[in-house]
């Protein structure tokens, strides 16, 4: 594996990340995120181009604006890490391969919802319809119309069962239990892994969210939880390390 190519996602990974960042914390409250540019929360300077180097910015300024010196969020410089990191993993997992345009889509979509999401609690429309064309165009590329047009249906079966969920459970708790937005995540999630697969990244981001739910619950009665990041990370999870459905089906006959 050649380390210098590493380097380069994880580097191009930190840039795209702050990109990410900006995207999601703009498009929900309908700003312009492509033209307008970044400034400082707290003194609205405008930001140049050396306030804005991916994580060194972060370091170099001590954590501080430059023109007013108020403290900076730390959590963009967290995502650049975070997408660096992930950007570099994609590549040592999958190489120069069509599944590697796959996984990059998929931190993509995971950067940008976990700052919306958690932040907003929405999952903005134009991420997903995007993200959705995307993954249908290299699918046809890589599989062909065949495969494609069964991954669309995939993705119809996932969002119409994850839909009967959120009716069985806003029916039972009686008050809404599921965004529109964790909806239709699952129509992507669908085109991605498939029906097998997807169901069981339900089943992964709601064991990953339990713990987290149970300390905000105990912390804060009304607190709401956003579940797109938790259903991000388990797709992730899932498309990173290889699993199949048929290792999924093999171990529920064990069980």
């Amino acid at each position: 594996m050649n380390i210098s190519l590493l380097i380069i996602f994880f580097i191009l990974g930190t840039f795209f990340g702050s990109m990410y960042t900006v995207i999601g914390q703009r498009l929900p409250k309908n700003e312009n995120f492509i033209t307008a540019r970044s400034h400082c929360d707290n003194c609205k300077h405008t930001l140049s181009l050396i306030d804005m180097v991916p994580i060194l910015s972060y370091i170099f300024l001590r954590g501080r604006c430059r023109y007013c010196h108020s403290k900076i969020d730390i959590t963009s410089t967290f995502m650049e890490f975070f997408s660096g990191v992930l950007f570099a993993t994609a590549y040592y997992v999958f190489g120069p391969t069509y599944e590697l345009f796959i996984a990059l889509g998929i931190i993509s979509l995971l950067m940008i919802i976990i700052v919306s999401d958690i932040n907003y609690y929405i999952i903005p429309d134009e991420i997903l319809l995007f993200m959705s064309i995307y993954f249908i165009v290299f699918n046809l590329i890589s599989t062909g119309p065949k495969e494609t047009f069964y991954s669309v249906c995939s993705g119809i079966l996932l969002f119409s069962i994850m839909y009967s969920i959120m009716l069985i459970g806003n029916k039972i708790l009686k008050k809404e239990t599921l965004g529109g937005g964790d909806i239709k995540l699952m129509f992507v999630f669908g085109i991605i892994l498939g029906p097998i697969l997807g169901l069981f990244s339900i089943f992964i981001g709601s064991v990953i969210a339990l713990p987290v739910s149970l300390f905000m619950l105990k912390k804060e009665k009304e607190s709401i939880i956003p579940f797109g990041p938790f259903l991000l990370i388990a797709l992730t999870l899932l498309y990173f390390t290889g699993i199949t459905p048929e290792l999924i089906l093999n171990l529920l006959k064990i069980y």
